[in-house]
């Protein structure tokens, strides 16, 4: 498993910056918030994502995927009954694709909470019909470009669209999209599910829709910051053959975004360390 840090902890500093210290603190790639790259995410190209790509390499660092996708530019959904709205939201998400694939990344996290209410929608019905589409359209992408797009569970304090696991595959069997999965946020499973996180693994990862790996406490520290313990999280992926990375993502910086990611690369590389 290879240890991938959300580079918005970060993201005052300047990209190189970003690679310099997440590689100096035992990282071995970066998942990418696109709204840390520039103001409007669908104005990025390529030919950037080339050169981003170049930059964490020098580090010794992969890019190992996008996440936070619809946070900027404003006022976009995948729930609303506004055409126009969703027709930005996909063309975004589709841009999005292109440069995770010309970055070297190999997934695309579908959280952004605010962007997918049900309420958005004039009954939830409709508004769960209207994600289908938008998400049908970038798996569809993603599957082309070899990549895979994940619904992210998100807890209900967050939205009231796929809260659970269980949501989560019931939605993509009903898109039917082969670039279409789902994921483990640890905080937010560990809210929202009546299981615990490492029976969670076991359960789904063999159904094949699982495929990507967010560590966070429930408390929105980073792991080891709360009360929530990791080890027989990661013996659980273990035991799946999980092979990906496994991004740290919390929301929560204290006393700052450095000493946060120091502090939960030293806590994960040591449960990683102790099992290997």
């Amino acid at each position: 498993m290879l240890l991938s840090l959300c580079n918005e902890v970060l993201r005052e500093r300047t990209f190189a910056e970003q690679c310099r210290m997440a590689a100096a603190l035992g990282y071995g790639g970066l998942e990418i918030a696109p709204f840390t790259l520039c103001d409007d995410p669908s104005t990025l190209r390529e030919e950037q994502a080339h050169e981003w790509r170049h930059v964490a390499a020098d580090h010794g660092l992969a890019v190992t995927g996008l996440h936070w996708l619809l946070i900027a530019p404003e006022g976009l959904s995948i729930t609303t009954d506004d055409a126009h709205v969703r027709r930005r939201t996909v063309d975004l998400l589709l841009r999005l694709v292109d440069v995770c694939a010309a970055m070297g990344g190999t997934v695309l996290v579908h959280g952004s909470p605010r962007q997918r209410l049900l309420a958005q929608a004039t009954s939830p019905e409709a508004a769960r019909a209207n994600a289908r589409e938008c998400l049908r359209h970038a798996a569809e992408r993603a599957a082309a470009a070899g990549l895979t797009y994940c619904l992210e569970p998100l807890s209900d304090d967050q939205t009231d669209y796929v809260n659970t696991i269980a949501e989560a595959v019931a939605e993509i069997e009903t898109v039917g999209s082969q670039g279409l999965a789902t994921m483990i946020d640890t905080s937010s499973a560990s809210l929202a599910e009546k299981e615990d996180i490492a029976d969670l693994v076991r359960r789904w990862w063999p159904g094949g829709h699982m495929a990507h790996v967010q560590v966070n406490d429930r408390n929105r520290r980073a792991p080891g910051q709360g009360d929530d313990r990791f080890a027989a999280f990661f013996a659980a992926l273990r035991e799946v053959d999980y092979q990906g990375p496994v991004a740290v993502e919390p929301f929560v910086y204290e006393p700052d975004g450095p000493t946060t990611a120091a502090f939960a690369a030293g806590y994960l590389r040591g449960l990683l360390e102790t099992a290997s």
